[in-house]
């Protein structure tokens, strides 16, 4: 029991989303890459702002890139400013991660799951699917 009350605490505030966010993003997974929509930004007749985010083949790096993780289109954020991540997949499970924000999201085919993340620094933080399927 002495354990139990802060970690019911900690659990349940880990599922808080943020109410209001400055903006949210889908991310769809697929094989090989992923979708990105900023539903925010569309207005009456125009669709969301939606991108392609593919790895960069490992024998096509430039000098200072990093293997397997660099993309052709980079999701950007602003720093210091709430953000919710809705994912989901279009074919089969996979996960999406930024190891360097310490964030986490499952998406399972049928459902939409969401997190929140508040990017306190500026940088280039690099994301991956964290699910391997054979």
């Amino acid at each position: 029991m002495f354990i139990a009350i802060p970690s019911f605490a900690l659990l349940y505030s880990m599922d808080e989303v943020v109410v209001d966010p400055a903006i949210t993003i889908k991310a769809i997974g697929h094989q090989w890459y992923w979708t990105y929509e900023y539903s925010d930004y569309n207005s009456g007749d125009e669709q969301s702002l939606t991108f392609d985010s593919y790895t960069i083949p490992e024998d096509d790096p430039e000098l200072g890139q990093s293997r397997l993780l660099e993309v052709d289109n980079r999701v950007v954020v602003p720093e210091k400013t709430h953000l919710r991540i809705i994912v989901t997949p279009a074919d089969v499970p996979h996960s999406w991660a930024v190891p360097s924000l310490g964030v986490k999201c499952d998406a399972v085919p049928g459902r939409l799951n969401q997190t929140s993340i508040s990017v306190q620094r500026e940088g280039v933080y690099y994301g991956q699917c964290s699910e391997i399927w054979n």
